[in-house]
């Protein structure tokens, strides 16, 4: 009896044993509520992440479906959660919030599992169901929430993941996290004593406009500034560094640009073009409207101009001091600086009270060396309700150039709605935003070639901006219509998702750059951005430094959008890397492309006017990239070959293409910016 007892109390010992090996005794199962987790590691397009209520505070409600819980964010959105094979499931409602009906937002809510995507909603828009998010995880370590713009721009994308929540076992909660390390850290060194000079090493202007280039360079100053070659017709003031005058001629000329100080002297080969063609070079500047938004002034405008000389911006080639929306007056504005006339008695635009005098205010840039830039819609209203220009393209064409601007940004905004005139002659039914017609190649094309002719026909060189968002591949057709440069995408935020989604999209485009033709893949997101409400830029040190690598490979506008009065030195060391900026303002204007991936790791590759070559080893992973690259073949780099450390400004290897290996070790989230110079 007592054997008997023994057997049984060992036996079901062993059973438990066995069992437990075998995982048939489940480790206890708990709910982990998603609002339950720490949400200060998202990252997301606007504002911040809330907890059980809406974006903006209210109750939590999917086409008349309300919720208690929940993580309300805003595209582009990414949350990255640690679940380590704990987790078994992902469950969650998804949609856009009610609050922002009368709007037309569309998002993708998405759920990625060590890398991989488990699980779309696909593109949903205001007023759809909640839908069913359902998700095995057994056995996933990292699982990344994912709210991607659903194609027409992440404007108004306020979307919810309802009800979220893990069931998990063992662990009674998750961790959420964000890889990427935070520290930042400055490469480029500074600039020698003596002089260098930097900037652009061809310029094209049209017979009979005003010219204006200025000779930038590095090192102390004073500084006395010659040139040697210089045309008939142009004269460079020797303190400034400043080339004014026409040419009325067409023509290349050559010339040399010499800088002296006190302890040196540089040189530097410059061509002037005299033809048909502007911007031989992607326009370099800032723009007001990721810092200011609708709060911009003149006073603003001046602020930031002078900023970009007392940093020493200027001395690195930045130039064009660009406002964007809200400079005129606005249509239903409470704010009494903004409302007024639109127009005159003869039709002329009127700028609001904020920017009483915009020839006193170019003159100003101007008399700075710099050249500035204004913003309009071909619909009646611009993005944010201001006046726009449509039925007065000839006039507002006219004035820009009677005021001296250098630079027009044509955004589509309301022209959706006026694609078959006006309702009932009305402007003021018409709703600021709207992206009817642009996917219709002859209605995309048609507001931007009138203005586009209008610009040309000015006395003076106005560089086209076409913002028109990629509808219709506007990269194929809009150097047709005179525009200089196009923007490819929708408008960046200063997130990670933002940024890699619009770069992974630039390949498309890339045979259709050349001289005074550039793709615009949108601002830079580097410094203090904020829409009215600035703070430090939300990219990581890595990521930005991935970022300017990538827009300098693909020869981009580089149009500053931060806070020019709150530049730190971690956000010069960006802007001031004369051997990276050389890149982008390289004078063969070839758009860099992906020509090798390797998992996580793309390599971008740029041909340069020199027969060298640009390489950026880019980590979109969010693990180290540790190896030993040899398929230098693949990149179009053959021979013996110097390999120089641009953000360091350093050559760091001489190899044999054909034969020897270069270790690489690439942050996650950054990137190596190498120039491969074949060795004579």
């Amino acid at each position: 009896m007592n054997t008997l007892k023994l057997f049984s109390v060992t036996g079901i010992i062993g059973l438990i044993l066995l069992a437990t090996s075998c995982g048939l005794l489940n480790e206890s199962k708990n709910t982990v509520w998603l609002d339950e987790l720490d949400l200060s590691t998202v990252t997301q397009g606007y504002g911040i992440p809330v907890k059980n209520k809406s974006l903006d505070g209210n109750t939590m409600t999917i086409a008349g479906q309300t919720f208690e819980r929940g993580f309300a964010t805003h595209a582009f959105s990414s949350l990255l959660v640690l679940t380590e094979g704990k987790a078994t499931s992902f469950t969650a409602k998804v949609g856009l919030d009610d609050e922002m009906k009368g709007h037309e937002p569309a998002v993708e809510f998405e759920v990625y599992g060590d890398g991989q995507k488990l699980w779309s909603s696909g593109v949903m828009h205001i007023g759809d169901s909640a839908k069913d998010c359902s998700v095995a995880l057994a056995g996933i370590k990292k699982v990344e929430l994912v709210v991607a713009d659903g194609g027409n721009g992440n404007y108004y994308d306020h979307a919810n993941w309802a009800d979220a929540k893990f069931e998990v076992a063992g662990v009674t909660t998750l961790e959420t996290f964000n890889p990427i390390a935070s520290e930042p850290y400055i490469l480029t060194p500074k600039p020698s004593a003596e002089p260098r000079i930097t900037g652009a090493k061809v310029f094209g202007v049209r017979p009979g406009s005003p010219f204006q280039f200025m000779v930038t360079a590095t090192g102390d100053r004073p500084m006395e500034f010659s040139a040697e070659g210089l045309p008939k017709g142009l004269a460079l003031n020797s303190q400034t560094g400043i080339i004014t005058g026409k040419l009325s001629k067409k023509g290349t000329y050559e010339v040399v640009l010499k800088a002296e100080n006190a302890i040196g002297t540089a040189e530097r080969n410059f061509r002037i073009v005299c033809g048909d063609e502007i911007a031989l070079t992607p326009p370099m500047g800032w723009n007001s409207w990721n810092c200011f938004a609708h709060e911009v002034s003149a006073e603003k405008v001046k602020s930031a101009a002078d900023a970009m000389v007392k940093s020493g911006l200027i001395n690195h080639g930045w130039t064009y001091i660009n406002i964007d929306d809200f400079w005129n007056n606005h249509r239903d504005s409470e704010d009494g600086s903004l409302r007024g006339e639109l127009r005159d008695a003869n039709g002329k635009i009127v700028p609001n009270k904020r920017f009483e005098d915009m020839k006193g205010l170019a003159d100003y840039v101007h008399g700075l060396g710099l050249k500035i830039g204004l913003y309009s819609s071909p619909g009646p209203w611009s993005c944010g309700g201001c006046a726009g220009s449509y039925g007065f393209e000839e006039l507002d064409a006219e004035t820009y150039a009677e005021w001296g601007f250098d630079y027009l940004k044509y955004d589509w905004c309301s022209y959706g709605n006026v694609i078959d005139g006006l309702p009932d002659n009305d402007p003021y039914k018409v709703s600021s935003l709207s992206y009817n017609g642009g996917g219709e190649l002859e209605t995309a094309m048609a507001p931007f070639k009138l203005m586009g002719d209008y610009i040309r026909k000015q006395s003076r060189d106005i560089v086209y901006s076409v913002c028109q968002y990629g509808m219709s591949d506007v990269w194929k057709w809009g150097g047709s219509v005179g525009g200089n440069c196009w923007r490819t995408t929708n408008d960046i935020t200063d997130t990670w998702v933002s940024v890699k989604n619009i770069a992974l999209d630039q390949d498309k485009s890339a045979p259709y750059a050349k001289p005074g033709n550039w793709n615009d893949p949108d601002m830079l997101v580097v410094g203090h951005v904020g829409w009215g409400n600035t703070h430090p830029s939300k990219l990581k040190p890595d990521e930005q430094y991935l970022h300017i690598s990538l827009w300098s490979l693909f020869a981009a506008p580089l149009l500053i959008g931060c806070d020019m009065e709150k530049l730190d030195d971690f956000t010069l060391n960006l802007l001031t890397n004369d051997e990276v900026i050389d890149v982008n303002q390289d004078p063969l204007g070839k758009q860099g492309t992906c020509l090798q991936t390797i998992g996580d790791l793309k390599i971008y590759v740029k041909e340069l006017e020199d027969g060298s070559r640009a390489v950026g080893f880019c980590n979109f992973g969010i693990e180290i990239v540790d190896m030993d690259y040899s398929d230098f073949e693949k990149l179009g780099i053959k021979g013996d070959v110097t390999v120089r450390d641009l953000w360091r400004q350093k050559d760091i290897a001489n190899l044999d293409a054909g034969s020897e290996k270069l270790a690489i070790k690439v942050p996650a989230h950054g990137v190596l910016f190498y120039k491969f110079s074949n060795r004579q």
